[in-house]
């Protein structure tokens, strides 16, 4: 039942503007420490995806420390406090591709496009999200220490 849940969370998804070419990183130990981006990301934007529903989904799983708890999921971690938790770069890799450290994750690699399964037609060949978006995620994710 947990990769239907995860699969129905996948077809909800707002696919990218655009298909770009995958930004090129390197994984080291459990975080991709260099931005995606080569710059820092806006975390006021991040702060908005992550609130999405519609359009990254964090809070469909997590709860945070946003506006309407009730609306927030008990899935996954608290985003609370992520930033005490873990540094930037380990925060990225989670948001790039959780399943390479947790292979059954339920958690969508936002910035993968091979090797995946059962992938809506608006979904091949493209990354959920933008290197842009997770720089602003990953910005607005360290901020939260508490």
């Amino acid at each position: 039942m947990r990769w239907w849940n995860g699969l129905c969370v996948l077809a909800m998804l707002a696919p990218s503007a655009a298909a770009e070419p995958l930004r090129p990183y390197v994984v080291e130990g459990d975080a991709i420490t260099r931005s995606l981006t080569g710059r820092p990301g806006d975390a006021e934007n991040g702060r908005r995806l992550v609130m999405d529903r519609h359009r990254s989904l964090c809070v469909l799983c997590h709860a945070a420390p946003l506006p309407e708890p009730h609306l927030h999921g008990t899935l996954a971690p608290t985003l609370a406090g992520a930033g005490s938790r873990l540094n930037e770069g380990q925060i990225r890799l989670r948001i790039v591709d959780m399943k390479r450290l947790v292979p059954d994750s339920i958690m969508p690699a936002y910035y993968r496009t091979d090797g995946l399964a059962r992938v809506a037609a608006s979904f091949r060949d493209r990354p959920i999200l933008t290197a842009e978006e997770i720089e602003d995620v990953v910005a607005f994710l360290v901020t939260l220490k508490e």
